[in-house]
């Protein structure tokens, strides 16, 4: 079973974040590597593959300067290969531009499955794959913290607002991994040397048929007009032990309207 997984390629953890005005986009002048909770969606991926009895695990992406950093980390966790679309067309994407890039390249990889991570670690909107999956025409299975396959279907257990559900979707399909689903792999040095000569097809948007207008700031429908600090906490209440204690807390949540 063939799969694409898309992976998101960021700023890595330890560089300071810079927003652009006036529209608040993310800087993403420097190196650029793999984020963290698409990592469980690779090994996701490739431990559904392996359980279905081959195929390929495909990478897919954008980003800007043809980047590829991130994208060679996937590659050298066992995927098989990687595509990419960099177009200076991109800049400024919303969450929609986006999902219309990937379900391109979902459609050129030609997988019968696509696994993502919940949200991203930069964007936390959560709704590239579900609009993926809208595009496409695909099923989608959400929030899934453990999931198996046997090649036509996914068994996938959700985790959900008010626990947990069991369920089952026929492929082709588009699904979501929680972070923790499962244990990352680590690279091994085989797995890394063999990285560097994996295939990396880097795309344009010509490539793909796709109308420029309907990406990047020409085709935003999300728009940030304004961004402040969050308010800092303040230090809270602190309760001598005088014997008292229950009784101020009670008080403290009557005025608070819990109670």
């Amino acid at each position: 079973m063939d799969v694409a997984v898309c992976v998101k390629q960021v700023p890595a953890p330890d560089t300071p974040l810079e927003l652009e005005p006036p529209a608040y986009h993310l800087r993403r002048s420097g190196s650029l590597v793999l984020d963290e909770p698409d990592s469980f969606g690779v090994e996701t991926a490739l431990r559904l593959s392996e359980q279905s009895g081959g195929g390929e695990v495909v990478v897919i992406s954008m980003a800007p300067r043809g980047e590829t950093a991130g994208l060679r980390t996937a590659l050298a966790l066992g995927a098989t290969r990687a595509l990419l679309v960099s177009d200076e067309a991109l800049a400024g994407s919303d969450a929609l531009g986006t999902a219309r890039v990937l379900a391109a390249l979902v459609r050129r990889a030609g997988a019968a499955l696509v696994v993502a991570a919940t949200e991203s670690s930069d964007g936390y909107s959560g709704t590239v794959p579900v609009q993926m999956a809208e595009l496409l025409g695909y099923p989608a299975v959400t929030f899934a913290k453990h999931v198996e396959t046997d090649g036509a279907r996914i068994f996938a257990e959700r985790q959900t607002d008010f626990g947990s559900e069991e369920v089952e979707c026929p492929l082709p399909a588009v699904l979501t991994v929680t972070a923790g689903a499962v244990e990352v792999r680590y690279p091994s040095l085989k797995g890394i040397m063999s990285a560097k000569s994996k295939p990396v097809e880097i795309l344009a948007l010509t490539d793909l048929g796709i109308d420029p207008s309907t990406v990047g700031r020409a085709g935003a429908r999300q728009e940030v007009i304004s961004l402040e600090e969050a308010e800092h906490r303040s230090g809270g209440t602190v309760v001598a032990g005088d014997g008292r204690g229950h009784e101020l807390i009670v008080e403290l949540l009557e005025k608070r309207g819990v109670l």
